[in-house]
């Protein structure tokens, strides 16, 4: 990896360590609750990608940067805002990873690269993007859905699980069905992709 690669990284995860919200990992230590969900993504990029380069690696990496900025309750209920909130989450944690590139010595066509990529503009089109989705679809999978599920009325997650579905590559869908989940969980995805 570049300089530019490493030092751009220290400094989104940086920002993700300012996240005042900590999350409880398997191993009983606590983290930075974006920090541990940036590293997740890192984690799950090689599975999904065979060969991502630097910049995807970064739009992966800092793809919910600063988001406890900006309260998903500051947005209306419902879908579209929710869509709304998401869209301006993107478009800002773009720009931020744009500008920290440039600042580390990535060319200008490489930092809106990246914003491109964490804006997910090109989705299903877009190999890089897909990735990323891909990522972010197996993270809630693997780390939020259970307890996702327990707080969402039935008929609705049942939706939620197969628009997730709908939004994964077939190679996200492989991955994904080695998950260990809890029986009630499977069920529930069973019930989705069955619905299908």
């Amino acid at each position: 990896m570049t300089t530019s690669f490493n030092q751009t990284l220290s400094a989104i995860d940086a920002l993700h360590a300012e996240d005042p919200r900590s999350t409880t990992l398997a191993d009983g230590t606590s983290m930075p609750q974006e920090l541990a969900y940036a590293q997740r993504m890192s984690g799950w990029l090689d599975r999904v990608h065979d060969a991502p380069d630097e910049v995807l690696r970064l739009a992966v990496r800092a793809q919910h940067l600063q988001r406890w900025l900006v309260p998903r309750e500051e947005y209306p209920e419902g879908r579209v805002g929710y869509l709304t909130w998401r869209r301006d989450q993107g478009k800002r944690a773009g720009e931020t990873t744009a500008r920290l590139m440039r600042d580390a010595g990535f060319q200008g066509e490489e930092a809106e690269r990246a914003a491109t990529i964490i804006g997910k503009k090109g989705l299903g089109r877009d190999p890089d993007v897909q990735a990323l989705e891909d990522c972010a679809c197996l993270v809630f999978l693997e780390n939020y859905f259970a307890d996702f599920s327990r707080k969402i009325e039935h008929d609705h997650m049942v939706r939620i699980v197969q628009m997730t579905w709908r939004k994964m590559s077939p190679r996200a869908h492989e991955l994904a069905l080695t998950l260990p989940m809890s029986d009630a969980s499977a069920a529930l995805v069973k019930e989705a992709l069955g619905a299908e």
